[in-house]
């Protein structure tokens, strides 16, 4: 019928259905969304991103799809990544401890070790760069020796770095969003110190983003990979406050967090005052008894004057 408008969810579909159609696991379908491959539109509904049927239409219209979008998110350990860089699974981790590969995703095995994942696609263009050789063959550079062996190892700063970056870009311009992002990735007990205002707090968890999830809530895997999440570096730290505090002010002038309503002011009752004493009635001087109307032509002084004569009659022997 002319006029109909397409309902919302034939225009768009969840996530999940959206991996199906275009041939990914979820897994994959979420690191391809992160790296921009795949753009999302918010639902309307608030229940997180969708994505649009001209954006499944497209994809699948690509030469040889699915198999090319695949590739560009083919992700590969240490030790297929050292075979794919034709280097020893010992210098391949050498190059990630340093930071000059970065991780894109991990996990925890069974037995709570944390196993990187990089993006084999990166990994052959690192391979391939010229400027590269001298790191891959020969003696490591002294500079990099004498950092490992002090314990260093970037790896984990390196993935936050980069999810940073996957879920600012996730956030637009959206000032609360873009600062939740940032909030997800510290401390609470620094973000309660930037952000002292409970409302505020509040209103950052409600637009905070989804972490990958390892384990149940509670359990050491969880506290693992929540530890590998947090910054935790001196000048990691005061970067993500720094950003947070200077988001935080935009997002209070474009649109304040909500708060209740106030309570309806109680109407003053004035305070009870004692009782007013009774006043007492001066007593009263007995009354005269009443007498008999006076005869016609008589006026009271007369009748007084006939009163006083009878009181002063005495009685007779």
């Amino acid at each position: 019928m002319a006029g109909t408008i397409a309902k919302p969810d034939r225009l768009t579909c969840a996530p999940s259905r959206a991996a199906r159609e275009l041939g990914l696991r979820r897994g994959e379908f979420d690191l391809t969304v992160n790296l921009g491959l795949i753009r999302t539109v918010p639902d309307e509904g608030g229940g997180g991103r969708r994505v649009a049927r001209a954006e499944i239409d497209r994809l699948c219209g690509e030469d040889r799809f699915p198999d090319a979008l695949r590739e560009r998110v083919a992700t590969v350990g240490t030790n297929e990544g050292a075979k794919l860089m034709d280097v020893t699974p010992t210098r391949f981790t050498s190059l990630a401890r340093f930071g000059l590969l970065v991780p894109v995703r991990f996990y925890l095995n069974r037995y709570r070790t944390v196993v990187w994942l990089y993006l084999a696609e990166e990994l052959r263009q690192f391979a391939s760069d010229k400027s590269n050789a001298r790191l891959l063959t020969g003696r490591t550079p002294a500079e990099m020796r004498e950092r490992l062996r002090a314990g260093m190892d970037r790896r984990p700063r390196n993935w936050r770095g980069r999810h940073i970056g996957f879920l600012l870009r996730q956030a637009g311009d959206d000032p609360w969003a873009h600062a939740a992002a940032v909030a997800c990735l510290l401390d609470p007990a620094d973000v309660a110190d930037v952000v002292e205002d409970p409302y505020e707090r509040a209103h950052l968890n409600r637009c905070r983003p989804r972490l990958p999830a390892h384990g149940e809530p509670g359990s050491p895997a969880a506290d693992r990979a929540q530890e590998l999440m947090t910054a935790s570096e001196p000048d990691e730290v005061a970067w993500f406050r720094a950003d947070l505090a200077h988001t935080m002010e935009t997002a209070r002038r474009q649109h304040p967090a909500p708060r209740p309503a106030p309570e309806p002011a109680l109407q003053q009752v004035p305070a009870p005052t004692s009782a007013p004493e009774p006043v007492t009635a001066p007593a009263e001087a007995p009354l005269a008894p009443p007498s008999a109307p006076p005869p016609p032509g008589q006026t009271p002084s007369h009748r007084l004057l006939g009163w006083l004569r009878r009181r002063g009659r005495r009685p007779t022997g």
